[in-house]
C-alpha cells in the first residue's frame, strides 16, 4: 500500500504539453447526469467513454472486433476526456492533489483475458501526466456490453489539492 502524504501533480499542465497532448473539449452527458461531482476534497467523476465532441473514437468488444492494442488506446481516449472533464471543473490538472482510484470497465467476449493490458492504457496515461508517484489503485472488470456499443469506459476519483 502506497501513502502518497503530500505528493502534488504540479506540473500535469506541462507535463501535458511537453509530451504533445492535447485535450479533447470536456465531454458532455449522454443522458440525465452530470460528468464530476465535488464533495470536499473529492471529485468524482461519471463514467468516460472513447468518444469526442460525442462521436465515438472505437467501436466494439475485445476478444471479438478489437485487439489488445486497440483496447488500449480506447482507454487512453476516455481518460484523455476524464482528464478535460477534470480541467473543465478545476480549472487546470494541477490542482489535482492525486488519483485515488481509477475504475476500468471492458466490454469482452466471454474468454477475454487481457484486461490488465488494456487497463494499461489508461494508467500509463495518468502516469504520463500525473508522475507515477501518483498513481492509483484501479478495479478493472469485463462486462457483457458499454453504453453505445463502446469497448471501455474509464472512472476516476481525484483528490483536489487545498
Amino acid at each position: 500500500m502506497v501513502s502518497r502524504g503530500q505528493a502534488t501533480a504540479a506540473g500535469a499542465e506541462q507535463r501535458l504539453n511537453e509530451l504533445g497532448i492535447a485535450l479533447p473539449p470536456p465531454p458532455t452527458p449522454f443522458g440525465n447526469y452530470v460528468e464530476g461531482v465535488r464533495i470536499g476534497k473529492l471529485l468524482y467523476l461519471s463514467g468516460m467513454l472513447p468518444v469526442i465532441d460525442r462521436k465515438p473514437q472505437v467501436v466494439g468488444r475485445l476478444g471479438v472486433e478489437l485487439t489488445v492494442d486497440e483496447g488500449r488506446r480506447a482507454a487512453e481516449i476516455a481518460t484523455l476526456s476524464a482528464l478535460s472533464a477534470i480541467k473543465a471543473e478545476l480549472g487546470s490538472l494541477d490542482k489535482v492533489a492525486a488519483i485515488a482510484k481509477l475504475g476500468v470497465y471492458i466490454a469482452t467476449s466471454g474468454d477475454f483475458r487481457d484486461h490488465p493490458a488494456v487497463a494499461d492504457g489508461a494508467s500509463d496515461l495518468l502516469a504520463d501526466v500525473f508522475g507515477p508517484e501518483l498513481l492509483s489503485g484501479r478495479i478493472v472488470l469485463g462486462v457483457a456490453s458499454l453504453p453505445l456499443g463502446l469497448p471501455v469506459e474509464t472512472e476516476l476519483l481525484a483528490e483536489v489539492a487545498d
